[in-house]
């Protein structure tokens, strides 16, 4: 029997892990009674008496909670920012190929992508190892996403009766480029550039639509929008990651298209000059909790895709 610990069980993330998780029977839970969840001896005792913490804290707090762990056969799964570039850490992106998914069953410090930075790492690091995109490629991206992506402040914003009339059309952020996931766009693909980001909050509670444009005189020896199509059919057979052909909604694409589900849909639309390249997923499915959770998973032996909801 696994014991699992999820350090932060009451934050948007934690709580959809904490229902993926809940119900499984090679599985037994740590809780915490309400009044000890930042008493700091009753977290680092949890934490040590779990086989698998799970941390869904800011980033200063999950610093913290790993230097409580002084068990060495704790396994940390990190869904903050803090150590997703850190040396030591495993990147929790098995289906990147490249010995990941070894990599984060052996490692006993696994950090969870961020939820835009997946839908980017996914489109790119296959195009720049196979050769397609040259590291010094300087790209754009464009993410839209759920409002849930903000944590409970922002969720309660949204969901507030006076809330200003502002928050009923999409708004960028991120203005002045100085987001949290550019750091690991860049590392995890090889790039030597930062790209330049535009995340867009719209009015929905949760689904990511990340695209990243990218012109045929982008790309290397030769390659075509066939090329970039045959690489992803061939990197991402699913699961939890596929490549999808026509995947659009009569000419359109929605954000909303997989809210609620554990998964990633790749496709490539465009033509011969202007390529697009887009990931569709849930900001909080492949985007943070799924992603945890089937990094969970592969720890400890089960198939990725166990109690992950992909239909």
């Amino acid at each position: 029997m696994t014991q699992v610990f999820i350090d932060g069980s009451s934050g948007t993330t934690g709580l959809r892990i904490r229902e993926r998780l809940e119900g499984r029977q090679e599985l037994t839970l740590i809780t915490l009674p309400e009044e000890s969840r930042k008493d700091p001896e009753a977290r680092r005792n949890a934490l040590n008496s779990a086989d698998v913490a799970i941390l869904c804290l800011p980033d200063a707090a999950a610093i913290e909670a790993v230097s409580l762990i002084t068990n060495p056969n704790t396994i940390v799964l990190d869904a903050s920012t803090a150590h997703r570039t850190a040396p030591g850490w495993a990147y929790g992106f098995p289906e990147l190929g490249s010995g990941r998914e070894e990599a984060i069953r052996t490692s006993r410090r696994i950090a969870v992508p961020g939820c835009h930075a997946s839908g980017f790492i996914a489109l790119v690091s296959p195009l720049v190892e196979a050769g397609i995109l040259s590291p010094d490629a300087r790209l754009s991206i464009t993410s839209l996403t759920g409002y849930s992506g903000g944590g409970k402040k922002m969720i309660a914003e949204y969901e507030s009766e006076g809330r200003s009339p502002l928050l009923d059309a999409p708004r960028a952020y991120a203005l002045p480029q100085h987001h949290k996931h550019l750091p690991e766009m860049k590392a995890l693909t090889g790039l030597h550039t930062l790209p330049a980001f535009l995340p867009i909050v719209g009015d929905f509670y949760s689904g990511m639509l990340v695209t990243v444009p990218v012109f045929r005189e982008d790309l290397l020896n030769g390659a075509t929008i066939e090329d970039i199509r045959r690489v992803y059919q061939s990197r991402y057979r699913g699961p939890i990651v596929s490549y999808r052909e026509n995947a659009d909604e009569s000419g359109f694409l929605s954000a909303l298209s997989l809210s609620g589900l554990d998964r990633m849909d790749v496709s490539v639309f465009g033509n011969e000059d202007r390529i697009l390249l887009a990931a569709r997923y849930d900001n909080l499915g492949k985007g943070a909790s799924g992603a945890a959770v089937e990094c969970l998973n592969l720890v400890i032996g089960a198939a990725p895709e166990t109690g992950l909801r992909l239909v």
